[in-house]
């Protein structure tokens, strides 16, 4: 009964990813997932400043604040993309809004092909930097002020998973690429420590934040908030 259950599971993962694959095929930057009005229904107030979260699926998640009258907040996550599709597809889905703020996640969806691809390690590492240093520079040359968050740590990886991942997504992947992006703070460009706010004593996400180990549930993001909006009430 164990084996069979778990040749179901992994029957259905593997399905999963097929149908991933072979849809990211057909539609490499989800363009289309956005509507390209270049007047979105979104923006509603011209006395408001306009905040996106942009990124990957935790982008895609984060929760807007509530009860803030200042702020227009705008989701322009999509669940599974690498920095590259990010990157790719900035101009289309970021131009438009006249972002005052640009809030980005990304990073994990690149490095945890690391135990897929050992080989390229390094050069997956180095694409990931290379791709999050341009997302940065694009957004300031579209006059937005970027708060470049750090990868989220992720919590217990599960058996599923197990033989597909590798502690150098974390101990080499994420630090390396989280030092990183320290360094790309400047006067615009904000870091937003998530680490600081969302982990416990062994540097994964507490289990009260956790909807699964690479997301989070509503009051992880409501943590994250609670630290945001300070930042954005300076700004």
């Amino acid at each position: 009964m164990v084996s069979v259950g778990l040749n179901f599971l992994f029957f259905n993962r593997s399905r999963k990813f097929y149908l991933q694959l072979n849809s990211l095929q057909l539609n490499p930057l989800a363009i289309k997932f956005y509507p390209m009005d270049t007047n979105p229904k979104e923006i509603k107030n011209p006395n408001q400043k306009n905040v996106v979260f942009f990124g990957e699926s935790r982008a895609r998640g984060w929760n807007s604040p509530k009860d803030f009258d200042d702020f227009n907040f705008i989701n322009r996550g999509i669940s599974g993309q690498t920095t590259a599709q990010v990157l790719g597809r900035l101009n289309q889905h970021i131009k438009p809004l006249s972002a005052d703020i640009i809030i980005v996640q990304i990073g994990v969806n690149d490095l945890y092909r690391i135990p897929i691809f050992p080989d390229n390690k390094e050069t997956i590492i180095y694409d990931c930097k290379s791709n999050i240093k341009e997302i940065v520079s694009q957004s300031r040359q579209l006059g937005a002020v970027v708060i470049m968050t750090t990868i989220f740590p992720i919590a217990e990886v599960p058996l599923e998973r197990k033989f597909f991942w590798s502690p150098d997504i974390v101990v080499k992947g994420i630090k390396e690429v989280n030092d990183f992006i320290y360094s790309l703070e400047n006067e615009d460009v904000i870091i937003f420590d998530t680490k600081a706010i969302l982990a416990n004593e062994q540097g994964k996400v507490r289990e009260e934040y956790s909807r699964d180990f690479l997301h989070l549930n509503r009051a992880g993001y409501k943590a994250l908030n609670d630290k945001l909006m300070p930042i954005l009430q300076e700004l």
